[in-house]
This record gives structure tokens, C-alpha cells and sequence, in this order.
């Protein structure tokens, strides 16, 4: 490799060289446009030069005489020039005949074939041609590698192409033999080597190794149109053009009603009427869709059918001729699939986040909802051969393929399946890890591969073209699969090759069937074949002809042979259905019985009833009038094809005749018995939109179209009589008074016009005189009458059709988004409330009550769909699943108001890591204020560091409290007094057979032993705990959930969190990060235990469904807009579960994982409002029981309202508890004792009979929050902080657990002597408690609020001080006031006898301290009080000599002032030689070090040095209590927490001897007891 030469002759790159064939010369192409020519034997002198090109230099290419060179450039130009000179040539006959030694150039005649049609790319980097196998490479910018025929003259010639380089491919060559194609990539630096197997040879390819043959199975024919393509079906066409893409689907409604939420405030401010009694329930559906599904037709195991139309999956029972309907869908189902068993059904529909639901034939209902992975629309679904996987096509852009577990509701794999339309996916049955889809030019084989499917275009080799695959299934080995085409061809596959094809049918084979033995055909000619195993022969044929139609057909066959769209075989028979909306069963002996049918094509507007027969007629787009039969028979009586489409049809009054008009503007009447012609007029021009005969003699018709007039015809001279002019736009609606007389008309301008008959002069009538006269029909949708029937969202739908009952009291509508509703007419004021049913898809076009109103008959526009509905009337039910739904705006009652349900509603939880400051505090922080110069500073005084002053005193005085000072090293938590009842419910429980109770409060769960009271504690919580539930199954015993308090749903630290533990070891056992911003309300285990619901106070109450042990989200849903209070699984499920809240009870299922809900159906009562839902339990057969506010208790069947027991309770029934073995119900409500009733309940398993039991607490009203039901006892949790034992048999009540009420606990105080503390509340009680006997022992309603409460140093008084500026003193033996005073008007925040027992110091937030002599008696006459106090008083402590007090205030000032004359102490060294009593103040140099570095938001609210005056406890707003040594005069001092305690630890106390330290909390109500201990458990902290 040495080097010749070395030329330098250019500036710019050199893109391009080639040597002549006869290596006499070098051209050299450059950057700069020009090509340099070299004579070789010259030693490369420069003997030439090219100059034409206006652009970079890309390709070259000699001609084979070496006489010419032709290059193109970066402008995509092709310049010739003659050699070695280099003059261009233009002249086209010079360059005509030139043959070329090499083919690398990307432009010229030869290769217009690499470029696309219709585009101006230019992304072909490189090109070879191969003129011994006449073949052509390119290379380009997207890493394909292309195979075009050589040469290719017309755009968009069709190629292979082959993927392995992953960006641009820079370069590609032949081989000098041409055998292989080297290519080479630009940013993946890689050379790969491709082998090319001649045409001639690819015969023999299907004997290749797989893997050597991998190469050319990933290759893609072109798109372009060749003439050698065939013409597409029109039928296929049609199918290809449908989007089912919609403006508005169903799903957005929720997110537009709260865009008009405003708008609906105003308007349902007034009271509206209440929905009707009345009720439809779906009865016979007519239609079938066959014209653009396949395949979705089958049995059942029981010989049912099973098929959809619309939006309803339809069960068929043809020897009864009835149908059952799943009604889970909101929108067009557009393909169908069964399960191998027969039993279970998968069905696909539109949506902007389409689902696919997998029912129950037999229950019908959903057992898994697929969805998150699909867009517009799922088109083909299949089950695997062992029922356990589902594969589904959606008809997005790239027409997604998503392989499935169902029963789990998981995405196994995804692919991208084609850009063209796919129609059908079928799993192979022998290896359930592959799958075929085939549709328009694709027939793809995929494999799993993880989560991603990998895909290999099916090889059709010189067998075949690629064509459109219409239909396909596998065969009888894993390799062997069928596949009908779209020009009547099977083809016949072995792995991913075509092996064989075999025409079958006239026209597009649309479906097939593979039997055990063979398969079924089915196509576009109508012709049904049976083939033998491997369609060698064609057994027999079946010709769908109306000759052969059975005598028990259900109907009339439109015409012969009808394109067939799927086809099934079990019970002997063949089931066919049609293109035309037909179904038919075939013998296989030949008769054909018509089953179902439907409308064809096109839309379906017309619709009348007959005036005294259960049928009506429809006239559709599709060209035809048919009469159908709406008794037993439900069939087509009759048929006659139109010349045109109508879309408006009416009887005569006396049914003899039936007027029909037409979409070209004219009308006929037709005798209604033989559908002849009687009578046509054609006066218009555009479509007919509505015609009706006059009442009474039916002398006049009138007929309305969308040029905007109205013609009246006289019927027995059959002459246009008048014509109503004046309306702006296209008529709608037209409706005639009884008399005959008068026409009420509605326009597309939302016009409501009236004129008068015959001659159609126009009236004007006030909107108030309307509904006085009497209209012979109404299906107008304008005027006050009607006003209410317009949706909150009426800007995105219009409601299309409506029609009044013959007695004028319900109002049916249609509307755009496919719902059916009944309204109480006159629906008056904005936004009326309703009933609602959703069985079509899309638009309802119209609407009409049958004669005697016993039947409701509906069209679907789209769906082609005549749905038949029963009238139930008020107060006749069948107790069967309903499917309707009550108005989406709330009832504006909702039985009631209670204090207690509006503050839990209303209630908001501040997280521990957000709280702020509980005081309203003011200044400088003391860690922040500069510290004041000492006198000796002041006058540069500088002391020797040994001194032989006296030694400063104590600080503390110690009360000789043991003889060496030993530090109190660790606190453990001991006992907690105190219960969350005030907002939380069914929060206390049951554990060990009763020995053991488990509830919580603050961020503890409390483990508490009945017998001895001893309580063990769940600490791992770092915020409040608002729910706690008990896992019920054996297999996991003592297993708890509690749900606590967060910020944002973020999965940070401050995100709330579900904690599952084990009670009696306190290991946890998960934990489970929520979605739930702000915190979890409510959770609730399965019946297996393995599922738990968990429900979040975020603004939509998200429920969530998790597999705890794994820490798995099922499933996720918005719950509801308001407060969900409880959420609990049926006790026998692991599916269903009920949601209860302020006005809401919702009924769910989890399907897969997706939760389905239903909303709590009241109208089968009378007079019956949604009410604010407390409680749930659950009875056998599907029974289910809220509790209200109201004090009612709703007994629900399924999720319809059955009976009400009214005033279970007097108050709101807050608890209800399902006993699981025996089935009795506990409730627990508020009301006042009596006699007779209780809070607490015992009833039957029906709540018919019940005992009640009194708590005896001695309150005035019992307000109970938690049952609980063990063996022979009811646990009871009540608002006000208890939790009581109540035997069942002798109603005996024993207090287990004491609390305060209402917080904050402010008055804390510990006895001088004895391990007995006093606690004073807000909610105006003292009480006095045993931490040895671990009980209350006594407790003083004040009346008012306490916030301070004091031992005299004796032992013998207490002192107390209210929020009112009073203060009382008690003698502790009597508990009777010895004096009380009220010197204030302001809360009382810190009181204190001195050490002598002469002084009482009174601390209050008015900047004030009064001392009382407490020897002159109980007159207890202020003798002084100390001034100049900057703030508010926090706490106060005496000196040990009584002669001083120092005051802590609200500006973070500590002032000392003397007592008793009050006069403020300003010498610092008089100050520092003070010993004092006792050290509660927060504020001084002694204990600077309690502040933190944090305490920029939050505050230290309290502290306490122990009795040895070597201790120091302190309490903060973020609920820590920390322990100190004291004093801690430097900043940031070492300290160990502990929490227990929601936000705010208002005060903190050692007991005698420093045994204990008690806290008080804020939010929480609660009294914590900690055991001070001498050995350490944790590590010290920085702060």
C-alpha cells in the first residue's frame, strides 16, 4: 500500500472517483462542483476539467468505451461530458446510445423508480446497478437497504426492503461476481455483507435454513400502484374509508360538565322536578352489524347467540326468540370474539381510550376491562386457545397490536401492526407466543418476545402478489395457516410462507371457520362452502337464497345471495350473518331460517308507530320501508324497496295509510297492510325531514323539508292546499293541535314557529300559551315545555328527538351522543332531572311511544339499529339488573345537616412537614437575635478566668432529688390517652378473640390489652392516620391497613402512604407509596385478603384497588366529586365493592383492571332523594345498607334501591359493621339516650328487627363513629373519645379508652407528689388521670374552654384558667370551687401558684400578669400585676424564694419581674443569680439551644426541666417532642425525638421524680405518657 502519487489540486472534499474502464484516465469529483480529469500513464497530469455542475459532486459513471462520463450533483442534476477534454454535451441524440460501464448515479431515465410518486426527496445516498441479474441496490437515509428491478423507469417502482443499519447508509456496492451487496453505515460505523439469491433461485427458498432466508422475510413491497395490482372491492373500499373518529365521545363528558359547572350552579339554584317513576329496560334489539365487522357471530355453550349492534352486546335465545343485552359498552362495538369454553366473550368498541370488555354470557357481566393501549378503536380481537391470553388490533394510525393477560388485566407485549387497516388477529392455538394479523396488502406473522411482538411479513414468492387479507385462521399444526383474500382466493401458509393458493369464491372471501376436519368459507357471493383439511375440495356449497328460507324465519330476506360477513358452526347448524344486518341459521340439509335483521346501509331516520297496533315502520337510506311486528313475533312483517332514501314516515289515523318522505324531495303514501303505492307528490327539491297526517279524520297532511317550507295537503282531493313560509332554516319537527287546526313547527335555528291550517298562515303564540293549548303529539325539542331537556353541554350535542307519553307525562328524547332519556313533562327551568340510557352509539335519530305507551321504540342514526324498550311504570319493577342511570347534576337536597358531617366534609389536614406556628408569635427567634453585652462588657471590664466571687447559685432548685444527678437518657413511649373518633370511622377493632383492641390516633396505632390496659404501639407512620381496617381472612391473621394523612401525590417523603403491618410483632409488612393527594380516608381488604381499596381526599376521591403484598396498583378511578366518607369490598368478594359519600353511593366492580361503577338507583321508590351517605354493610343476595344522615338506613338489591328503614337512628347513622358468621348488622348513630333507643344497634340480616343499647357516658348525645362486633361484645368508638365495651346480653357498658373531646389540650399539670397528672381542654372538661392504673380518674365539666391548669405545691388545690379570662380554684379533695375570678376579658395562657403557697400569678393573652394573695381567702382581690409586658403571656415560672417570676411572651421576650409589686427586674447579674422553683419558659440563654436551625415556619411551644434540674423536654409544631441536657446555652444543641403526635405539642410536664413525662397535643386531643429511661436506644441527632 504505498503511496504513487500525491495531488493536491482542490480546496474542497473530494466526494466521488472512478477510474475508466480502459484505466487510461482518473475522474475525481469534488466538493466544489467541478470533476478533474487525470491522465494515468502521465503520472496523473490533470488533462481535463468538468465544469457544468452548479453543486457539490455526489456520483459518477464511465461509459464502457470510456468516452463519456455522466454525473449527478447536489442539485440533483445529470450532466454528460465527452473525455478526457471534459466539454459538456448537450445534445440528448449523442448521449442516446451511450451504454454505461457502471450504474452508481441516483438521477437518469434508468432509475426514476427509486423515487417516490409523489415527493421531492432527496434521501438516496447511493445506488448500484446489476445488469447481469438486472437488478438495482439503493441505499439511504433511513438505514434501508432496497431491492428495485434494473432498469426501474416509473416512479414509485416496487421494491424489497431489507433493515439492519440503524441511520443512514452512506454507501453500497456489488461484488464483481454479484453475489453480494456490501453496504456500509454511516453513524453505525458498520459494513454489512448481503447475499443475493437470484429470482431463479427463490423457488427453491422455501428449502433455505430459516435463518438464512431471514433477511428476505423482512422485506416490504412498495406502495406504488402498478397496473399489475387488482381494483379494490367497493365493498372492502367502503370499509377502508369509515373513521370512526368523533368530535365529542362519551368519555369527555365528565371534563365538559365541569366546564359548564358554573353555568349549572346558577341554573339548578331553583328547584327542579324530580326524575319520573317511570323506567325503560331494553326489551328486543333489530339489527345486526355485518357491513363493516367479521367474524363476530358465534353459539354459546347453551345454543344461545351471541353477536352486537350498536353499542349492545346481544344474547340471543332463537327457540324463545328473546334477548339478553350486556349494556357495559358507551359506544360502537366493532368486533366480537368468544372464548374457547363458549362462555366468556370479548368485545372492542370505539373510544378516545377504547376498552375491550370480556363478559359472561350466562351472568352478563364484565369480569375484565382492557384499556390505556389503543386509540379511536379496537377493530379484531382473539382469544388463545387456552382461554388465558386476548389479542386486540386498535385502528390508530399504526393499527396497534396488543397481546394481553386478561384475567389480570396486563399488557403482555406491544407491537406497531401496519399503517394500513388491519381486520383481523388470531392467536395460533398450538403455541399461544404467536399470532397472525392480516388486512389491507398484510399478512404478518408475530412472535412475543418480552414485551414487544417481533413481526415477519408473510413471503408470497412467485406464487403470488401481496394482497388484501380479509379473513384468516390457523390450521391443524402450528406452521399451518388460511387466509381468504380480497379477490376470492384461500391462501395456504406454512410458517411465513405462501405455499398454495385456491379460489373459492366469487368476489372477497370474508370469512372463515376451521372445523376439526376442514373449514367453511363465506363471501362476497353469498355463498356458503365447506372444504375438506387441507381445501383440496370443496364438500358442498350453500346458497343464501329467499327460496330457502325456512317457514319459522323471523323476517324477509332482502335479496338473494347477500355479501356473508362472518359464519360459525356448532349445534348442527351453520350461523350466518350478512352485510345486511342479517342473520341466518343454515341446516346443513339446506333450509335457511332468518333469525335477526336489521337496516343496511346509510342512516335510519324514519320512524312511526301504529295508532291502535304494536308495530311500527322505518324508512332508512338504504332504499327500504319495513313494517315490523313489536309483539312476541318481533320480526319483519313487511319490505319495500324505495327509488330513493326517506327519512320521515307517519300512519294515518286510522292505519290504512302511511305516508313516506323521500330524500329527493318528494312523498308517497303507500296502503299501510300492502305497502302499494296510493298516492306521490314531488313539489321539493331537498330531502323530506318530517310528515304527519291531521288528527281525528286525517283530512290533512303536512310535509316539512329542509328547504324550509311546509306543504299542507288536502288527502281526499290530493291537492296542495298551503304553504307555511317564514321559517330561517331547515324544519326539524312538525306537531298538530288536537283540532286539527294549528302546526307547531321547530327549525335548525333553534326557531319554534306556529302556523295555522290549511292555508299555513303564520301565528304568533307567547311562550306561556303554548302549553295551554292542546297539541294532538309532541315531539318538538323547543319552547319552556322542554326547556330542561337541554344538557349542560347542549354547545357539543342537540338533542335530535323527543316524544310525550298519551297521558302527557313523560317526555322521551334522543340526542347526538346516543342517550335515551325520560324526563317528567312540562320539563321546565334549565338543565330538568332525568333518566338515562346508553345502548346507542351515536346519535339517536328518533323516537316514538307505541299507541298504549306500554313500549318506547328508538333509531340509531349510524348503527342502523331498531331498539325496542319496555315502559315500567312507577312502582312496577322486575327485580332485575337495570340499566339505566339517574341525571348527572345532584339533587340540591339531601336529607338533612349535621355540625358533625359538615366538619368532617369540610375538614383539611395540614402535613406535619407544612405546620406552622399554633400561637400567633411575632419578632426575632431567639437562635437569631444578637445577644445583648454584659455590664462588665460594656464598661471593658475583663474578668480573670479564676475568680474568688462566691459560685453562682443553681438555676433550678432541685428538690434533692436523688444524690447523683443522673441525665434521663431515653423516653419510651408508655401509654397514650385519647382516640381519633371526631373525623375518622370504623377505626376500631377486634384482635386475638377479643383480648386485644387495635385503633389510632395522632400517627399511632395503638395495640390495647382489655384486661390489663397495657398498650403496645405502630410507629413506623410520619404524619396523622386517618383509616384503619383488619384483614378478616385466617390466613392473615393480625394483619392491619392504615391510611394516613399527605401532601401531593408526588411519591415524595410528604406523599401520603398505606402502611400493612402485623399487630402484634409491629413489622411492616408493606408499604404502599398513594396517588392520593392530601391523604387516604378510607381502605378496606378483599375476601381473599390479597386486594386492598384504598379511597384518597384528593379533589376527585381517586379510588384505588392494590395487591398489597407485591405493593401493586391495580386499578385507579376518580371516585366522585364530593367527599367519599367509606369504601368497602363486599365480605364474599374480591371484585365488588360499594363507595358511600356526601350525596353518592356507588356500586363497582374490577374487572381486570379497570373499575366499573353504578350509581345507586332510588326511582323505584316514591319521593325518594339522594341523600349524604355515611356507613356500609352488607347483607346475602347482593343486599347492601348505607346509612344516612338523615338517621334512614337504605336497603339496596344489586345497586337499585329496594326499601328504606326509616330512622334506624335519630341522627346520622355514622358506623355499620357486617358480622361475618352469623350475618347480624351493628349500627352506630348519634342521638340523644332514652328509654327506648340507643346510639347502638343490633339487627337482624335484614335490618328488620333490632335491639337497642345505651352507652351510659353521661353525655347529652351519643354520637358513635365505630362498631365492631366480637364474641358476645360490641366495641363501640365515639365522637367524643371513647372507645366502650358493651356485653350483649346484660348491655353493660365499660369504658376502655378516655380522651378529650375537642383540642387543643393546652392546661397540662403534674401532681407534686404522686404519678397523677391534670389535663385542661377546649373542650371545656379537666380531667384528672392515673398513669399507674392507666385510667382516667376523674373529669369537671367547666362550661367554657380550659387553657391552663396548676397544682398548688402541696397537692391540696388546683388552679384552673379558661379561655373567657376566668379562673377557678378547686379543692382537690372535694373537687368544690374554693374561689373563682374573671379579672380578663382575654383567654387565660399561663397560671401558677408560687412555692410558698401565698401568690397565685395569672398569666393572660391581654400583655398582662395579676397576683393574687391567696391567704387574704377566697375573695381573691388582685393585689398587683406587672406592667410594660411586650406580648402576649406564654409561660411563667417562680423563683424558688417565691420573691421573683419570669414571664416568656408572644414577641419571643423573656422578662423577670418581682413579686408581689410587679415591677420589671432589669439587672442582668441580679437576674442571673436567681434559683427558680420550676423551668417551663421556652425563652432565655439557659435553653437557646432548643431552637432549630427549621424554626423558620414552626415554633417551640413548650419545655420542662426535669425535678433534678439536669434534663430539659420541649414540645414543637411539627408534633416532635426532643430531649435535651440542661442548661443548653449553645446554638443547635445535641437532642434525641420522639414522635406520637400530630402537629402542635402544646405542653410538656415531668412527673414526681422524673419517673414519666407527659405531653399534650394539639390537633390530635391526645395525652402521651413516656417512661423516661437511662439507657439509650437512639443515636443522637444534629438539628
Amino acid at each position: 500500500m504505498t503511496e504513487v502519487v500525491h495531488i493536491k489540486d482542490r480546496k474542497e472534499a473530494i466526494h466521488e472517483l472512478k477510474y475508466s474502464p480502459d484505466g487510461t484516465y482518473l475522474a475525481v469529483g469534488c466538493n466544489d462542483s467541478s470533476v478533474d480529469i487525470y491522465g494515468v500513464a502521465q503520472r496523473y497530469k490533470k488533462v481535463g476539467e468538468c465544469v457544468g455542475s452548479l453543486s457539490f459532486i455526489t456520483h459518477l459513471d464511465w461509459s464502457s468505451d470510456s468516452r463519456y462520463l455522466q454525473t449527478n450533483d447536489g442539485n440533483g442534476k445529470r450532466l454528460f461530458y465527452r473525455m478526457p477534454g471534459g466539454k459538456e454535451v448537450t445534445s440528448k441524440e449523442e448521449t442516446k446510445g451511450v451504454h454505461w460501464a457502471s450504474w452508481t448515479c441516483v438521477s437518469g431515465l434508468e432509475v426514476n423508480g427509486i423515487w417516490p410518486k409523489y415527493s421531492d426527496t432527496n434521501d438516496i445516498n447511493s445506488v448500484h446497478g446489476n445488469y447481469v441479474g438486472q437488478v438495482l441496490v439503493t441505499a439511504d437515509d433511513y438505514g434501508v437497504v432496497k431491492l428495485f428491478r434494473y432498469p426501474c423507469l416509473r416512479k414509485g417502482a416496487k421494491f424489497k426492503k431489507y433493515i439492519g443499519h440503524s441511520a443512514h447508509v452512506t454507501n453500497v456496492r456489488w461484488s464483481h461476481d454479484y453475489q453480494w451487496v456490501i453496504s456500509i453505515g454511516g453513524a453505525d460505523h458498520s459494513v454489512f455483507q448481503w447475499k443475493f439469491i437470484p429470482e431463479r433461485k427463490l423457488k427453491d427458498a422455501l428449502h433455505i435454513a430459516p435463518q438464512e432466508s431471514l433477511a428476505d422475510s423482512n422485506s416490504d413491497e412498495s406502495d406504488s400502484d402498478l397496473s399489475d395490482v387488482p381494483e379494490l372491492d367497493s365493498e372492502i373500499e367502503q370499509e377502508t374509508q369509515l373513521t370512526h373518529r368523533r368530535q365529542v365521545y362519551k368519555e369527555d363528558l365528565p371534563q365538559l360538565k365541569e366546564q359548564c359547572k358554573e353555568k349549572q350552579k346558577s341554573a339548578t339554584s331553583k328547584r327542579r322536578d324530580p326524575a319520573p317513576g317511570n323506567s325503560l329496560r331494553l326489551h328486543f334489539v333489530h339489527g345486526y352489524r355485518g357491513y363493516d365487522c367479521r367474524s363476530n357471530l358465534f353459539y354459546t355453550q347453551i345454543g344461545e347467540i351471541v353477536y352486537h349492534v350498536a353499542a349492545v352486546g346481544v344474547i340471543y335465545n332463537r327457540q324463545q326468540n328473546t334477548q339478553r343485552f350486556y349494556l357495559g359498552h358507551d359506544d360502537d362495538i366493532l368486533c366480537l370474539a368468544i372464548h374457547p369454553l363458549k362462555d366468556y366473550v370479548a368485545t372492542g368498541q370505539v373510544g378516545r381510550d377504547p376498552s375491550v370488555h370480556i363478559w359472561d354470557t350466562e351472568t352478563i357481566k364484565p369480569l375484565s376491562v382492557l384499556k390505556g393501549y389503543h386509540q379511536y378503536g379496537v377493530c379484531a380481537v382473539d382469544f388463545s386457545a387456552d382461554g388465558k391470553r386476548l389479542a386486540s388490533v386498535g385502528i390508530d394510525d399504526s393499527h396497534t397490536v396488543v397481546l394481553w393477560d386478561w384475567k389480570k388485566g396486563e399488557k403482555l407485549s406491544v407491537a406497531r401492526g401496519s399503517k394500513d387497516k388491519i381486520f383481523v388477529v388470531k392467536i395460533n392455538p398450538y403455541v399461544p407466543d404467536k399470532l397472525i394479523t392480516a388486512g389491507i396488502k398484510h399478512m404478518r406473522f408475530w412472535r412475543r418476545a418480552g414485551g414487544g411482538l417481533i413481526g415477519r411479513k408473510g413471503y408470497t414468492g412467485t406464487l403470488g402478489k401481496s394482497d388484501t387479507m380479509m379473513c384468516a385462521v390457523y390450521g391443524w399444526t402450528e406452521e399451518m395457516a388460511f387466509s381468504g383474500t380480497s379477490t376470492g382466493d384461500v391462501c395456504i401458509w406454512r410458517d411465513i410462507f405462501l405455499v398454495k393458493t385456491v379460489k373459492a369464491h366469487d368476489g372477497p372471501v370474508f370469512s372463515m371457520h376451521a372445523l376439526e376436519k376442514g373449514f367453511v368459507t363465506g363471501g362476497k357471493d353469498g355463498v356458503v362452502a365447506l372444504w375438506d383439511d387441507s381445501f383440496e375440495r370443496c364438500l358442498k356449497t350453500y346458497a343464501i337464497k329467499r327460496g330457502a328460507l325456512a317457514p319459522g324465519s323471523k323476517g324477509l330476506l332482502l335479496e338473494d345471495n347477500p355479501s356473508i360477513r362472518a359464519i360459525s358452526l356448532g349445534h348442527g347448524h351453520i350461523l350466518v350473518g350478512t352485510k345486511n344486518g342479517e342473520i341466518l341459521e343454515v341446516d346443513k340439509n339446506g333450509p335457511v331460517t332468518l333469525l335477526v335483521q336489521g337496516h343496511m346501509e346509510g342512516e335510519v331516520w324514519g320512524l312511526a308507530t301504529h295508532p291502535y297496533l304494536p308495530i311500527c315502520a322505518t324508512v332508512s337510506d338504504d332504499k327500504t320501508l319495513r313494517i315490523w311486528d313489536l309483539s312476541p313475533s318481533h320480526c319483519m312483517l313487511a319490505v319495500r324497496k324505495l327509488k330513493k332514501g326517506g327519512r320521515c314516515c307517519c300512519f294515518s289515523p286510522d292505519g290504512k295509510a302511511l305516508a313516506v318522505g323521500l330524500n329527493d324531495g318528494s312523498f308517497l303514501m303507500a296502503n299501510a297492510d300492502t305497502l302499494e303505492d296510493l298516492v306521490s307528490f314531488h313539489h321539493r327539491k331537498d330531502i323530506i325531514s318530517d310528515i304527519r297526517f291531521s288528527p281525528g279524520s286525517g283530512k290533512y297532511l303536512a310535509v316539512a323539508s329542509q328547504d324550509s317550507f311546509i306543504d299542507i295537503y288536502n288527502i281526499v282531493s290530493s291537492k296542495r292546499v298551503g304553504i307555511c313560509k317564514g321559517a330561517t332554516s331547515y324544519i326539524t319537527h312538525i306537531d298538530w293541535d288536537t283540532r286539527g287546526k294549528l302546526l307547531q313547527v321547530n327549525t335548525g335555528a333553534k326557531e319554534q314557529l306556529f302556523f295555522e291550517a290549511p292555508r299555513g298562515k303564520k301565528q304568533i303564540i307567547p311562550s306561556v300559551e303554548v302549553e295551554k293549548i292542546g297539541w294532538a303529539s309532541w315531539t318538538g325539542v323547543l319552547g319552556l315545555c322542554c326547556e330542561g331537556i337541554w344538557p349542560v353541554i347542549g354547545e357539543v350535542t342537540d338533542v335530535t328527538a323527543s316524544c310525550l307519553t298519551s297521558d302527557r307525562m313523560i317526555l322521551a328524547t334522543g340526542d347526538d351522543l346516543g342517550f335515551v332519556k325520560l324526563f317528567r313533562f312540562p320539563t321546565k327551568g334549565k338543565f330538568g332531572n332525568f333518566k338515562r340510557y346508553v345502548a346507542h352509539s351515536t346519535h339517536v335519530t328518533n323516537v316514538r311511544w307505541t299507541y298504549d305507551d306500554s313500549m318506547l321504540v328508538t333509531l340509531g342514526g349510524t348503527d342502523m339499529s331498531l331498539m325496542v324498550w319496555t315502559n315500567e311504570m312507577e312502582g312496577y319493577r322486575e327485580k332485575r339488573p337495570c340499566d339505566s342511570e339517574e341525571s348527572d347534576i345532584d339533587s340540591e337536597e339531601d336529607g338533612g345537616y349535621d355540625s358533625d358531617v359538615t366538619r368532617e366534609n369540610e375538614i383539611s389536614y395540614t402535613i406535619r412537614a407544612l405546620s406552622t406556628n399554633i400561637r400567633p408569635m411575632f419578632g426575632i427567634k431567639p437562635h437569631l437575635q444578637q445577644k445583648e453585652p454584659s455590664a462588665d462588657e460594656r464598661q471593658g471590664v475583663v474578668r480573670p478566668p479564676v475568680s474568688r466571687a462566691p459560685p453562682q447559685p443553681e438555676k433550678l432548685q432541685t428538690n434533692n432529688v436523688g444524690k447523683k444527678k443522673r441525665p434521663i437518657e431515653d423516653l419510651v413511649l408508655e401509654l397514650v390517652f385519647g382516640y381519633r373518633g371526631r373525623d375518622c370511622r370504623n377505626n376500631v377493632h377486634y384482635l386475638n378473640d377479643g383480648d386485644d383492641i387495635i385503633y389510632h390516633t395522632a400517627s399511632v396505632g395503638i395495640l390495647h390489652n382489655v384486661a390489663t390496659g397495657t398498650q403496645s404501639f405502630y410507629q413506623e407512620h410520619n404524619d396523622d392516620i386517618l383509616c384503619l381496617t383488619v384483614n378478616q381472612h385466617p390466613k392473615f391473621i393480625n394483619i392491619v391497613a392504615t391510611g394516613q394523612v399527605g401532601d401531593s401525590a408526588d411519591m415524595s417523603a410528604t406523599a401520603p402512604s398505606i402502611h400493612i403491618w402485623d399487630a402484634v410483632n409491629k413489622q411492616t409488612l408493606s408499604i404502599l407509596r398513594c396517588y392520593h393527594s392530601k391523604g387516604v380516608c378510607s381502605v378496606s381488604f378483599s375476601a381473599t385478603g390479597k386486594l386492598l381499596l384504598s379511597v384518597g381526599l384528593d379533589p376527585e376521591h381517586t379510588i384505588t384497588i392494590w395487591r398489597w403484598q407485591e405493593g401493586d396498583k391495580i386499578a385507579n378511578r376518580a371516585g366522585h366529586n364530593q367527599r367519599i366518607f367509606v369504601a368497602e369490598f363486599r365480605p364474599d368478594s374480591d371484585t365488588q365493592f360499594v363507595s358511600v359519600g356526601v350525596k353518592h353511593v356507588k356500586f363497582w366492580t374490577l374487572a381486570g383492571r379497570a373499575l366499573l361503577s353504578k350509581k345507586g338507583l332510588l326511582s323505584t321508590l316514591d319521593d325518594v332523594r339522594m341523600q349524604t351517605m355515611l356507613a356500609v354493610a352488607f347483607g346475602a343476595n347482593n343486599l347492601t345498607f348505607t346509612g344516612t344522615i338523615s338517621g334512614d338506613v337504605c336497603v339496596w338489591k344489586d345497586h337499585i334501591l329496594c326499601r328504606i328503614v326509616a330512622r334506624a337512628h335519630n341522627g346520622p347513622v355514622f358506623a355499620m359493621y357486617t358480622t361475618l358468621r352469623d350475618g347480624l348488622i351493628v349500627t352506630g348513630g348519634k342521638e340523644r339516650p332514652s328509654k327506648e333507643g340507643g346510639a347502638v344497634k343490633l339487627w337482624d340480616q335484614e335490618l328488620r328487627r333490632c335491639r337497642a343499647f345505651r352507652l351510659e357516658t353521661g353525655q347529652v348525645t351519643d354520637c358513635v363513629r365505630s362498631v365492631c362486633r366480637g364474641k358476645g361484645k360490641i366495641l363501640v368508638g365515639t365522637r367524643n373519645a371513647e372507645i366502650i365495651e358493651i356485653g350483649e346480653r346484660n348491655a353493660a357498658c365499660n369504658i376502655l379508652v378516655n380522651g378529650h373531646v375537642d383540642g387543643p389540650i393546652w392546661g397540662l399539670a403534674t401532681h407534686p407528689s404522686r404519678d397523677f397528672f391534670l389535663s385542661a381542654a377546649e373542650d371545656g372538661t379537666v380531667r384528672l388521670w392515673d398513669i399507674a392504673d392507666k385510667k382516667m380518674l376523674n373529669k369537671v365539666n367547666l362550661g367554657h374552654a380550659a387553657r391552663t391548669v396548676c397544682y398548688s405545691p402541696e397537692g391540696d388545690m388546683v388552679a384552673i384558667g379558661m379561655k373567657n379570662g376566668e379562673f377557678i380554684i378547686l379543692l382537690v379533695s372535694s373537687l368544690k370551687i374554693w374561689g373563682k375570678k374573671r379579672d380578663r376579658r382575654c383567654a387565660l395562657h399561663d397560671i401558677r401558684f408560687s412555692p410558698d403557697s401565698r401568690y397565685l400569678a395569672v398569666g393572660s393573652s391581654e400583655n398582662s400578669v395579676d397576683f393574687y394573695d391567696l391567704t387574704l381567702g377566697p375573695t381573691l382581690n388582685r393585689i398587683s400585676y406587672c406592667k410594660d409586658i411586650p406580648s402576649f403571656v406564654i409561660q411563667m415560672d417562680f423563683s424558688a424564694d417565691s420573691r421573683y417570676l419570669q414571664v416568656s411572651t408572644g414577641c419571643y421576650k423573656r422578662h423577670v419581674y418581682e413579686v408581689p409589686s410587679g415591677k420589671h427586674l432589669l439587672d442582668q447579674a441580679a437576674i442571673d443569680r436567681i434559683t427558680w422553683a420550676t423551668w417551663t419558659s421556652i425563652l432565655g440563654d439557659e435553653v437557646l439551644g432548643i431552637w432549630s436551625r427549621h424554626a423558620d415556619r414552626a415554633d417551640i411551644n413548650c419545655a420542662c426541666v426535669s425535678h433534678s434540674g439536669v434534663s430539659l423536654v420541649t414540645g414543637d409544631d411539627f408534633g416532635m417532642v426532643k430531649l435535651f441536657d440542661f442548661p443548653c446555652p449553645e446554638k443547635f444543641a445535641k437532642h434525641k425525638r420522639f414522635f406520637g403526635h400530630s402537629p402542635h405539642v402544646t405542653n410538656i410536664r415531668f412527673t414526681s421524680g422524673d419517673r414519666h413525662v407527659v405531653s399534650a397535643g394539639g390537633d390530635d386531643c391526645r395525652l402521651v405518657t413516656f417512661s423516661a429511661q437511662k439507657r439509650s436506644r437512639l443515636c443522637f441527632t444534629g438539628c
